[in-house]
């Protein structure tokens, strides 16, 4: 059998990219113990950025991200939340797939989740100007600056959460 060499290309640039799996590990430092200020700080823009955002975006944005930097603690967490707040299951299961179950979504779920995608893989080649132009037609100004801000917010979480070493199924708000 023949092996496309661009099929090869994108199985080694895709496992290139998977992370490892994790195994346990020693215990890390608790942010929120040890830099209270900093971790304050995270909170307080986290607050800032969902104002006046619809809670159901909020959490599509934040499980969407959280997909895209592996972040099982942060999933877990906005997966339950989202349930919490009346998300439906079939939504959910998709938010992982949605370019491929769009049908799911309205234009500005779409247009929120395409800019997460940009702004969470900025490394693979910045914000595109189609992702941005798509979420800056579905959103007015005040709205997609908050739109960003959560994306951004979201992304420190997840390297907060990762670096820590928090563990899925342990949400410590309670």
């Amino acid at each position: 059998m023949t092996t496309n060499t661009a099929d090869q290309a994108h199985t080694v640039h895709a496992a290139e990219k998977a992370p490892a799996p994790r195994t346990p590990q020693t215990p890390r430092i608790d942010l929120a113990r040890t830099a209270p200020k900093v971790f304050r700080a995270i909170i307080g823009l986290d607050a800032a950025a969902r104002e006046g955002l619809d809670p159901a975006l909020v959490e599509l944005i934040q499980i969407r991200a959280s997909h895209l930097n592996h972040c099982a603690y942060c999933l877990h967490m906005h997966t339950n939340d989202a349930r919490k707040a009346g998300e439906s299951e079939d939504r959910l299961h998709m938010v992982a797939v949605w370019r491929e179950a769009g049908h799911f979504f309205t234009a500005r779920e779409r247009a929120a989740l395409a800019l997460t995608d940009a702004i969470t893989l900025v490394a693979d080649g910045g914000v595109p100007d189609e992702a941005y132009a798509g979420a800056a037609a579905a959103f007015d100004e005040r709205e997609l600056a908050q739109v960003i801000s959560l994306i951004l917010t979201i992304n420190t979480w997840n390297r907060v959460a990762l670096a820590t070493g928090k563990v899925a199924g342990t949400d410590e708000r309670r």
